[in-house]
């Protein structure tokens, strides 16, 4: 091997593809689990009776599994495998360290598979993209580090002097998705599997959707996009369209994505300007997103013959296609009278599988049919296979968002419909609107399953490609000058692509710009929230109630927030205000409507409404989906942690007294005393006042309740 690097002399290595192996089976693997699951819950919502009674396989437990089992195991195994094969072949350099390369995928998958035990068991943090607990969240932190070390380890030892436009999208998404973990992570455990975010109430929610938001831009939009950028160019041997529009397309995306999250939060407590300022700028996110997808589909101008008859073209021309087309779509929801109608509705849910199928499924299918014949050194099993599976997946993908538009559309419009004669709600149960789309739910349960088919098509096909590939495959010997450290240096942008340390820092430099600007303001400061001396802190029952209730996913179908709209005035009462959340650890605003918001339920109802509720919804409510309850009845309350809990919370400035943390299980304990009275004169056992569901009730009578005191009292 030559060792003088200036000399031009050639260097020989190797590319580390078992790593990348390892990566694409663990694609294969969870990109059918995930599937598979979303399936399940929609199944789940056309049907109540696929919940089957069973603790851990309600859609409150599902959901949450389903969506980390798409976004991190499926595309997250698919985004290393593709970055491990392209960065390697992009510096002429193997991976920098093999047992790093190692310690990456097992890592991961140790992640992947606590998620798949904890969420179902009920150990969520309750916020959307981020529910997984704090041991796990340390786990993906450790990991995260490990896949940045292997990277820019990689980067450094580059034989290429430039780094090409996949790589920018690659060092983007290890920065920024680094930074949007640890702060929407900071939590202070109580227990092993136990935590409370160090943010409150609106805080939270701006904090949450800041990483919500920006988990979509940066975990399942910029590598993928990167991605894009190296195989559709190899996939059909002719150079990206234009360098130009690629620079113009990175810089602005990750300068405008990171200040979109608020769009998540239009007429809510929010501040105003926070809100206008999401809007703003997710509406100028048009922009960039379509150069990305123009750049793309004239990339491959000329090649639209064999579109049509190669199957691998045609997953990244759609996949391209449907980026172009979600990106569209999620601007036009940010505009406030749009989102007025689309929010908390099925409308939502369609445009993140146009994304999620659309963009990243189908791109990864191509990615998928094009590595693996390559990489085991082999021909694909079958084109028709492969064909099939486009179909498949193209259809049940136009079925699953043409019901979700049907249902959520009319959901929006039956919820704002007021009579003009009287000013009166048009249709005032909310269940109208439930029964009125879940001919919607089984078309999309139908086009899920079609979607499904695909992918097993797929994993098939790719099975026995790999069964014909040669037994042994010995690692190829390459041979490229190493990189000269002295050579001159290139000006403008050019220069900094040979710059790689210089060029991560402007990219965080960049996305740190939106983020200070738009978060610090409302987390350094908590004059915009109007304190109100009427909102206490739960009592220990109802925080053991509301921990129940976090832990069974309610808040994926029940949201916490009236809106200022009219119709959520005259529907729920009054509009929340940021007052109402301070003691919300974390906050439970929800994003999707399946049931009617519960702000101001407490009250509403008595005790044994919510009591036969829980134990069977069609009881009090004909025509419910929600799931039965049965353990919620069986099983006893943990108050014994309930004193840890409250000076775990007062240490972030809850004001709980020495007295209630050192009594709070007693004090818990006369709450349920009282609950179990009321609902003894019902017929109910008085041996239920240790259950679940005696906590769960004294939560759900609690809430709205400091508000609208103050409401009557003026009235």
């Amino acid at each position: 091997m030559s060792t003088d690097q200036n000399t031009g002399a050639l260097e020989e290595f190797s590319y580390d593809d078992s790593s990348v192996k390892l990566f694409l089976h663990a694609t294969i693997i969870w990109g059918a689990v995930a599937l598979l699951l979303g399936v399940v819950i929609a199944l789940q919502l056309a049907s109540w009776q696929f919940n089957f009674n069973l603790e851990w396989f309600t859609f409150g437990r599902l959901r949450p599994l389903h969506t980390n089992a798409a976004v991190f195991a499926f595309c997250g195994n698919a985004m290393f495998a593709g970055i491990y094969y392209s960065t390697q072949r992009l510096c002429k350099a193997r991976l920098y360290n093999d047992f790093l390369s190692r310690l990456h995928f097992w890592g991961w998958q140790l992640i992947i598979v606590a998620a798949a035990i904890s969420l179902p068991l009920g150990y969520s943090h309750g916020k959307e993209y981020a529910e997984l607990e704090w041991p796990i969240d340390i786990g993906i932190t450790i990991i995260w580090v490990v896949f940045a070390v292997n990277f820019f380890g990689t980067l450094y030892k580059r034989r290429e002097k430039h780094i090409y436009v996949a790589l920018w999208f690659y060092i983007a998404t290890i920065v920024t998705v680094a930074v949007l973990h640890i702060v929407n992570s900071i939590e202070i455990p109580i227990s092993l599997m136990k935590s409370y975010p160090v943010w409150a109430g609106a805080q939270d929610a701006l904090i949450q959707w800041w990483y919500g938001h920006n988990a979509v831009a940066f975990f399942l939009t910029t590598p993928f996009l990167g991605l894009m950028y190296y195989f559709v160019p190899k996939a059909i041997n002719r150079p990206v369209y234009s360098y130009r529009l690629s620079i113009i397309h990175f810089w602005s995306l990750v300068f405008i994505y990171i200040w979109a999250g608020p769009h998540h939060l239009l007429y809510t407590a929010l501040p105003d300007w926070a809100q206008t300022l999401g809007m703003c700028f997710s509406v100028i996110l048009w922009a960039p997103s379509w150069g990305g997808m123009i750049n793309g589909l004239l990339t491959m101008r000329g090649a639209w013959d064999r579109v049509r008859s190669e199957p691998l073209l045609k997953f990244l021309a759609t996949s391209i296609t449907f980026y172009g087309m979600s990106t569209f779509e999620g601007p036009l929801m940010a505009i406030k009278s749009v989102n007025a109608l689309a929010h908390y509705t099925d409308w939502v849910v369609g445009h993140v599988h146009s994304g999620t199928i659309g963009w990243n499924v189908m791109l990864v299918s191509g990615i998928l049919y094009y590595i693996v014949p390559k990489i085991w050194k082999t021909e694909l099993f079958s084109q028709k296979l492969a064909n099939i599976h486009f179909w498949s997946t193209t259809i049940g993908l136009v079925l699953y968002i043409l019901s979700m538009w049907t249902a959520g559309i009319t959901q929006g419009l039956m919820w704002r419909e007021i009579n003009p004669s009287t000013g009166m709600l048009t249709y005032p149960n909310f269940v109208e609107t439930v029964t009125k789309i879940i001919p919607m739910y089984w078309v999309r349960a139908f086009g899920g399953v079609l979607v499904l088919g695909g992918f097993i098509l797929l994993l098939i096909n790719l099975y026995k490609t790999i069964a014909r590939a040669p037994k042994e495959q010995k690692e190829e010997i390459l041979r490229a000058p190493a990189l000269e450290k002295n050579s001159s240096k290139a000006k403008g942008h050019r220069g900094l692509e040979g710059l790689p340390a210089v060029f991560t820092v402007l990219t965080v430099l960049a996305v740190l710009v939106g983020s200070a600007i738009e978060i610090l303001p409302s987390i350094l400061s908590n004059k915009w929230i109007e304190k109100d001396a009427r909102v206490t802190p739960y009592t220990p029952l109802e925080l053991a109630g509301r921990d129940i209730y976090i832990r069974e996913g309610c808040y994926v179908c029940h949201s916490q927030m009236i809106r200022t709209l009219p119709h959520e005035v005259l529907r729920y009462g009054p509009s929340s205000t940021a007052a109402e959340f301070v003691y919300d650890r974390p906050f439970q605003w929800g994003s999707k409507r399946t049931g009617p918001d519960i702000a101001r339920v407490g009250g509403k109802y008595n005790h044994l409404w919510h009591y036969r509720h829980m134990m069977d919804p069609r009881v009090v409510t004909q025509g419910s989906i929600m799931p039965n309850y049965p353990w919620l009845f069986k099983k006893k309350a943990d108050l014994g942690i309930l004193s840890k809990k409250l000076a775990v919370l007062k240490s972030m400035g809850v004001p709980y007294s020495d007295e209630e943390i050192e009594k709070a299980t007693e004090l818990a304990k006369t709450q349920a005393d009282v609950i179990i009275k009321e609902l003894a004169s019902d017929g109910v056992p008085t041996n239920m006042k240790n259950k679940q569901i005696i906590a769960l009730i004294a939560y759900l009578q609690r809430l709205g309740t400091d508000i609208q005191q103050e409401i009557e009292e003026e009235e």
